[in-house]
């Protein structure tokens, strides 16, 4: 654990300042000595601001791969980069946490797990979501079982305007899609890990766009311009697993509905189920009589202290890191990862196809 390890970032854009980089800079046992952009002010911005006061600044991310030095590189470039960088990072000895989703494809996707297991080299996918506290508690109530078997469940991705307007957010050749790829990942993720449900039977999906094409729309990231909204608003589907649970989700993020939640689950087993309502709540009966209990966590031990704080990202790095330096696994497997990124191109071609999408 005294090891230090030397970190690379390749994307340094919004979800590199906001949540790779920060939370990088609180772990003793990190560096962060290159940093690659093809703008390269971003890159030098970034190393000014967290990089060693030796730090390399690069515009080919194929020059920082070069360095043998580094031990691990962060990838949060576009979705149609995940893939060829990640994989060129692993083949160059370096472990990988790559943003979400795994891969603009599932072709990709499968592609990036086959290179992990070739080269011995760790590679996680960032499903920040799994970290929160509520999701960790609840990931040990389901690993016991307290819920029985959940045979019926949401992911839940719904904003009412929250459409992305920086970046390249709207853009289906970057991204390859919009609310379902980007938000809707997040829930799937979450949801089949507390299931720990992986085998997809059957998918059925739909997709819309029908508030893309308003000028001046209310949003909170401001109007969007319609000519360059060439994504979905969004996205629903039902998936039926081969164990016969079924599983919908719902992504948003343009829609008219009051009732919005994201990244978050609703499930339902034999003896139990759970949902987030301001904080996690579980449900059932018990001696004749149903039941509800909310469980907190922000109950503070005295006035004066209110115990180890730390945030989701801050866990997710930490935890990241960890895994590296004691030769564990990640919390998120590259091979669970790539199901969601299955599923959800499943969901896309079935709005394509207008039939429901089989899987082997």
């Amino acid at each position: 654990m005294n090891r230090q390890l030397k970190v690379g970032i390749i994307g340094c854009g919004a979800i590199a300042f906001g949540k790779h980089l920060p939370n990088l800079s609180k772990q003793e046992a990190v560096a962060i000595t290159a940093f690659a952009d093809i703008v390269t002010e971003k890159a030098q911005q970034a190393a000014e601001k967290f990089g060693t006061t030796d730090a390399k600044v690069y515009s080919d991310y194929r020059e920082l791969l070069a360095d043998s030095s580094i031990d691990v590189v962060h990838v949060c470039t576009a979705n149609d980069a995940h893939a060829e960088i990640s994989i060129a990072a692993l083949e160059a000895g370096k472990h990988v946490m790559c943003e979400k989703p795994m891969a603009k494809t599932a072709t990709d996707a499968r592609r990036m797990v086959e290179a992990a297991k070739r080269t011995g080299k760790k590679l996680t996918i960032g499903f920040n979501n799994r970290f929160r506290p509520d999701s960790q508690f609840l990931k040990q109530v389901c690993d016991n079982g307290d819920l029985g078997d959940i045979y019926f469940a949401k992911a839940h991705a719904l904003r009412r305007r929250g459409v992305p307007t920086w970046g390249v957010f709207l853009d289906k050749d970057k991204q390859g899609g919009g609310p379902l790829i980007d938000i809707g990942t997040h829930a799937l993720d979450l949801t089949l890990w507390l299931m720990n449900n992986y085998e997809p039977k059957a998918v059925l999906g739909t997709t819309y766009q029908k508030l893309a094409n308003r000028k001046g729309s209310a949003n909170a990231g401001g109007a969007w311009d319609p000519g360059k909204f060439t994504v979905e608003d969004s996205a629903f589907g039902m998936i039926v697993m081969k164990n016969g649970a079924t599983l919908m989700l719902e992504s948003s993020w343009a829609l008219n509905m009051l009732d919005t939640r994201e990244a978050l689950y609703t499930l339902c087993g034999t003896e139990g189920g759970a949902d987030v309502k301001e904080t996690l709540r579980i449900n059932g009966e018990k001696y004749g009589r149903l039941y509800a209990n909310s469980i907190q966590f922000d109950v503070k031990g005295a006035d004066f202290f209110d115990g180890r704080k730390e945030s989701m990202h801050e866990r997710e790095c930490r935890m990241w890191i960890e895994a590296i330096l004691n030769d564990t696994e990640p919390v998120v497997l590259p091979e669970q990862a790539c199901v969601v990124s299955e599923i959800i191109e499943a969901i896309y071609e079935s709005n394509r196809t207008g039939e429901a999408i089989y899987f082997d």
